[in-house]
């Protein structure tokens, strides 16, 4: 298995599974170290102050276990630094290492994806899985296809996050719709001072309660939902991302497109964008004369124009699929016999992904903000822009 790996100058590696540690559990293996979450965090510049308490913060709004919206597994998400940090919690400029121990890997629980072990699960990994790895592929518990992976990446963004807040960058990300229920327009100064007040993080609190009242009624009928996320960049400094290849929104997308439950993304306006004329669409360019440079009447492009940052605030959207284990029965196919069955999967499982997946995207966000920003940093120092007229128009 390829692909673990994100970035290229602030660079993060992700090992662990779901599960990982169920079959370790034995005589002389510390509890904590029978499996669980490993994070390498490289390229992170040295005299940064990062302590597990800090990176705790980021990983308690997506730990299980938390709201009438999560799945029941009770996980405490406890991080580790083993490496990198040294005297006064100052980073060194070595890469940054992380554990995230499982705990909640109890025997009944193995049982249960043991016996659904040989059917192919619908809308879940495990097909693919079995197509790709044949019969060694990881079926406990999805595997590394399993959300629980997403835990590695908060605490690989905790760590941008705190580069981001040096130059002035805030990433936030809340919920924007949920089961066809939308919220109205939110503004930055609206998502910050709502941010995190309900369940499903949505700051039009009027409509949070709709959408969670939804939810709990679905959750009752042993199904699931889907919704979308939306994050704002703000304070992003012109200049990021490359004009072809590595345009920033190409970067940005990966990032959030390597998160299991997005399937769609969308810049500014995104897919509205194809419905107009250019002249309706057009961010037309206004001089601020408060500020002495160019800014833009308005920001359909969502912050990005030809591939790199143009100053004004980066709003992306993702669409999240529902979680695909539900508590109802549905058609599948036993593998081992080739035969067509129905089976009813008695797994825990998420009500809703929108809860819980916020905080992975504010992550990966934080995470290819940095890897651009730094790339940027090393060409300004080449000192081949250095003409301060065109930087501050």
């Amino acid at each position: 298995m390829i692909g673990n790996s994100f970035g290229r100058i602030f660079r993060i590696t992700t090992s662990g599974e779901s599960y990982s540690g169920a079959f370790r559990k034995r005589p002389g293996i510390p509890e904590k170290l029978y499996g669980g979450l490993v994070v390498i965090v490289d390229g992170v510049p040295s005299g940064i102050h990062i302590t597990s308490g800090i990176i705790q913060e980021e990983l308690d709004k997506r730990k299980p276990g938390q709201s009438r919206l999560d799945t029941p597994r009770k996980e405490m998400d406890q991080v580790y630094i083993f490496s990198g940090v040294m005297e006064d919690d100052m980073s060194t400029g070595a890469p940054v290492g992380m554990i995230i121990p499982n705990v909640n890997i109890d025997d009944e629980n193995i049982e249960k994806h043991r016996s659904y072990k040989n059917y192919i699960r619908p809308g879940q990994a495990n097909h693919t899985y079995f197509r790709k790895y044949g019969k060694y592929a990881d079926w406990l518990g999805a595997g590394r296809a399993s959300g629980r992976e997403t835990a590695a990446r908060v605490a690989g963004g905790a760590i941008a996050k705190l580069i981001l807040d040096r130059k002035g960058v805030d990433v936030i990300a809340y919920t924007v719709e949920s089961h066809g229920i939308r919220a109205g327009e939110i503004t930055y100064g609206k998502a910050k001072e709502n941010y995190r007040k309900n369940e499903i993080n949505c700051p039009d609190l009027i409509t949070a309660k709709k959408m969670i009242d939804d939810l709990l009624d679905v959750k009752k009928e042993g199904d699931t939902c889907g919704g979308i996320i939306e994050i704002i960049a703000k304070g992003v400094p012109a200049g990021l991302g490359e004009p072809v290849f590595d345009k920033l929104s190409a970067t940005l997308s990966h990032a959030l497109m390597s998160i299991g439950a997005v399937k769609a993304i969308e810049f500014g306006d995104g897919f509205e964008l194809s419905r107009k004329k250019g002249s309706e669409v057009n961010d037309v360019p206004v001089m601020d004369n408060r500020l002495n440079k160019v800014r833009l009447k308005t920001n359909r492009m969502g912050g990005i124009l030809g591939g790199i940052s143009n100053g004004e605030e980066i709003r992306i959207r993702v669409a999240v699929k529902p979680t695909p284990t539900i508590s109802m029965e549905q058609s599948t196919v036993d593998v081992e016999k080739k035969e067509n069955t129905t089976v009813k999967f008695k797994t825990r499982n998420d009500p809703s992904i929108l809860p819980r997946i916020y905080p992975v995207c504010e992550a990966m966000v934080r995470i290819a903000l940095v890897d651009a920003l730094l790339m940027f940093e090393a060409f300004e120092a080449l000192g081949i822009n250095n003409d301060d007229y065109y930087k501050n128009i």
